[in-house]
């Protein structure tokens, strides 16, 4: 009998993706979408994994079911880069200003201008609740994924960006040199890709949690 989880997320997108992720263990999970109603949540942390804690909590609280949640911060690795800029959890809020994709990418192309080429990092958190007195949770840096280069000078078609992927115009990966836009399947193919890097973190946590407590 497969173990039945929520996964705290309303995004189709990311829903299957994880189901992907942990297509190789007994679990069966859904999402938000499945549920009759759906509690607000006020993602006041201060960290991924304190944003990951908060949703989990919440959903498990309101449904009575167990949860998880995961959430993820944009992190800058440059030698002397000030630490009251990291972008953190707030990678769309500067000042207290909600930034637009525009206003976004004209910010980090900034900062790129005036620290030099940025080595970014998503850094992912996870955090599972089973009950009140059983609660799992990681920042390893298994769950991130690989570093790439935030620059200054956006892609010549970044008029075209995606709608609300307003960073991927200034994305470079760092195995090849080349815009994320320009990147082929071959490409992703001969170096070490996020999703697989990240898919391992999050299979292995969930692992653990089978082999402990189910």
């Amino acid at each position: 009998m497969s173990v039945r989880l929520l996964y705290g997320t309303g995004n189709s997108a990311k829903l299957q993706s994880m189901r992907e992720i942990l297509k190789p263990l007994d679990i069966e999970i859904i999402g938000l979408s499945d549920m009759k109603e759906v509690p607000s949540v006020d993602e006041s942390g201060s960290s991924p994994l304190e944003n990951a804690r908060i949703k989990a909590l919440t959903y498990y609280h309101f449904y009575d079911i167990p949860a998880f949640s995961c959430d993820t911060g944009l992190f800058f690795d440059n030698y002397g880069f000030p630490a009251e800029l990291q972008p953190g959890v707030n990678v769309r809020t500067v000042g207290g200003k909600r930034l637009s994709d525009r206003e976004m990418t004209a910010y980090y192309g900034g900062l790129a201008a005036e620290y030099g080429r940025l080595t970014a990092r998503y850094k992912n958190a996870v955090c599972f609740v089973l009950s009140e007195n059983v609660i799992a949770e990681s920042m390893d840096d298994s769950l991130s994924g690989n570093p790439f280069y935030i620059v200054d000078k956006p892609h010549e078609k970044w008029e075209d960006q995606v709608e609300g992927f307003p960073l991927d115009c200034l994305s470079v990966h760092i195995p090849t040199g080349k815009y994320y836009y320009d990147l082929t399947e071959e490409d992703i193919k001969a170096s070490s890709g996020l999703v697989s890097g990240t898919a391992k973190g999050y299979l292995s946590f969930f692992e653990e949690i089978l082999r402990r407590y189910f």
